[in-house]
């Protein structure tokens, strides 16, 4: 088995999804030339996540809707696996925030709701996701799916290692302030449930929200292989084949 290489894209949020399909067409081209295996971006990115709470509302669509068949269509074009977020209709008054692993052949693999929605911004846009992370497998590597929040609790990485992920792939948006996540909570967490943890972040601001960057790779032991600092970035880490191969399956 090859190493499993990632390219964390730490960006601002787009202006409408126009803008992040341009953007993300641009950045994927970008990864797959350093020969990534996946892309993430930040939390939310095909939409923007803090913005008005009725628009948000409207853009929600179907993980079969036009904005993922677009995202899809990239994906299979560059060869390059693509983990991204956007605002799920959930059938309900609030959509979901959700993340989606689209492979190089433009497949999608798993879509992850966020479990953890954070203070009053998320409660407003966001309805809560009840299933247990999404993980799926790709060439050898189990891997799963958490967003932002659900990453500073213990029990969605304890339900991923139980299912025997290697590696957590983590779209976020943590803000200035809340700098200890990146520096203390994911080593320490990643070295306690033996699973790597590749994290995403925002950066720049969000109308009156500051992203604080530092998008980071941490192996199962707890060491970093890399960290962006608070502007723009494409974080390159690739994480070491894995000493044992869990059995073909995909959930989502």
């Amino acid at each position: 088995m090859e190493p499993l290489r990632l390219a964390l894209w730490q960006t601002p949020h787009p202006r409408d999804s126009d803008e992040a399909l341009q953007r993300l067409d641009a950045t994927a081209g970008e990864a797959a030339a350093l020969g990534a295996h996946w892309l993430i971006t930040p939390e939310m990115f095909l939409t923007g996540y803090l913005i008005d709470p009725a628009r948000l509302c409207a853009l929600a669509e179907p993980a079969d809707g036009p904005l993922l068949r677009a995202v899809r269509d990239l994906a299979r074009r560059h060869g390059l696996g693509i983990v991204t977020g956007w605002p799920e209709a959930s059938g309900g008054a609030r959509p979901f925030n959700s993340a989606v692993a689209i492979d190089g052949t433009g497949a999608p693999l798993a879509v992850h709701r966020k479990i953890h929605l954070f203070g009053d911004g998320d409660a407003q846009r966001f309805m809560p996701g009840g299933a247990p992370p999404a993980w799926f497998d790709w060439r050898g590597w189990r891997l799963g799916l958490l967003i932002c929040f659900d990453v500073e609790h213990d029990e969605p990485l304890r339900q991923l290692a139980a299912a025997g992920a290697r590696a957590a792939l983590v779209p976020t948006a943590n803000m200035v302030g809340y700098d200890a996540v990146q520096q203390t909570r994911l080593p320490e967490a990643a070295r306690r449930f033996g699973l790597a943890i590749a994290y995403a972040n925002a950066c720049g601001r969000e109308g009156g929200t500051a992203y604080n960057g530092w998008s980071c790779v941490c192996t199962g032991e707890g060491e970093g292989l890399g960290m962006a600092g608070r502007g723009e970035a494409l974080l390159a880490a690739a994480l070491s084949a894995p000493p044992s191969t869990p059995p073909a399956r995909t959930r989502a």
